[in-house]
């Protein structure tokens, strides 16, 4: 689990303000699934998605995402990621490929997290913010992702420990957001590369898409 565990360039589970949120996050929680549940509801309500809100900077990291309270749904599965990890909860990086609108021709990468649970094993969660349509939860063992997979979407069955790169290319390239959606981080699953664990599916019932 080692590398689940670690801080890193982009998961910087060691920076002080994660450490100091992770703190705050875990005080009171009677075991790890307590703790995942608050890490998680505080990166889902309280950190703004940037697209929804047109909120500059476009942050990567996971110190940054938690500085300015705004992120793409890859930053703030990097901060989930690093405040899970801050409170030794192995956690790691999933993603989907998704329409960027629905029946649309454009797709992209979607970012999420899976969190390793005791007494459930991996369960992937999607703190990227809800909205009308939009209501994803932490519930486990039932998934509650932000998005149902349309025809010709998919789930890309891995965990990584890391962020791919064409995700921080894009999020650490861009100055505006209306840049970064423009050029939001798309792979032929043909070249993803290979991911560390690969993650069971289970039940779900994920709300449509807005």
């Amino acid at each position: 689990m080692d590398p689940f565990l670690e801080s890193s360039k982009y998961i910087d589970s060691d920076h002080p303000e994660v450490t100091r949120k992770a703190r705050e996050l875990a005080q009171g929680c009677a075991d790890a699934e307590a703790v995942a549940r608050n890490c998680f509801l505080f990166v889902r309500d309280e950190i703004r998605h940037s697209w929804d809100w047109r909120q500059n900077p476009v942050t990567c990291t996971a110190s940054e995402t938690l500085r300015y309270g705004t992120g793409f749904c890859y930053a703030k599965s990097h901060l989930l990621a690093a405040l899970l990890r801050a409170c030794g909860i192995p956690a790691g990086l999933c993603y989907q490929r998704l329409q960027v609108e629905p029946g649309g021709e454009r797709t992209c990468l979607h970012g999420l997290n899976a969190v390793l649970l005791p007494g459930w094993g991996w369960y992937r969660m999607d703190a990227r913010g809800n909205k009308e349509g939009v209501d994803a939860r932490f519930q486990p063992p039932e998934e509650r992702l932000a998005f149902a997979l349309n025809p010709g979407e998919i789930d890309l069955p891995g965990i990584w420990p890391e962020p791919l790169e064409i995700v921080t290319r894009v999020l650490t390239d861009c100055a505006t957001v209306e840049e970064a959606f423009a050029r939001l981080p798309d792979l032929d699953p043909a070249h993803l590369p290979s991911p560390l664990l690969s993650w069971a599916r289970g039940p779900q019932d994920n709300m449509p898409r807005a």
